[in-house]
């Protein structure tokens, strides 16, 4: 079977900001050293990479498992230590609006964490700790 490989080309753009492009789509991406609250900073998209794995692992197994869900709602939260830069941790709480059963959200979870391309490189070089819960009936 032959291997998936991705390719994405980043420029800068000015001292504010950069760009990365990939297939269609454009990012825009904060290098700014004083910080640019339009764009995602590298540890905001590390974050937003790792939440778009395990939502994208849920879209994977959810006809396998003919699994019914309404929606998913991905929460990361990372810690960065400075010497040396890293992410030192990182906290996720994957919010599932769905009738199915404990069981067969923990088998949910199960599958996010075994298949997650994202999830299994981020794994070794950090905590990676979290939890999948069912969405609250209200405010879901």
């Amino acid at each position: 079977m032959a291997k998936l490989e991705f390719k994405v080309v980043s420029r800068r753009i000015d001292a504010h900001r950069s760009e990365a492009r990939c297939k269609a789509a454009q990012i825009d991406l904060d290098t700014d050293l004083a910080g640019n609250p339009d764009a995602f900073n590298p540890a905001e998209l590390l974050l937003a990479a790792l939440s778009a794995c395990m939502i994208k692992g849920i879209e994977r197994v959810v006809p396998i498992l003919d699994f019914k869900l309404r929606g998913v709602e991905v929460r990361v939260h990372g810690v960065r230590q400075d010497v040396p830069p890293r992410m030192e941790s990182i906290d996720y709480e994957i919010i599932v609006d769905t009738d199915e059963s404990d069981r067969r959200l923990e088998l949910l979870h199960e599958n996010v964490r075994k298949f997650g391309t994202v999830f299994n490189t981020v794994a070794p070089g950090t905590t990676l700790a979290g939890r999948l819960r069912r969405a609250d009936a209200v405010g879901a």
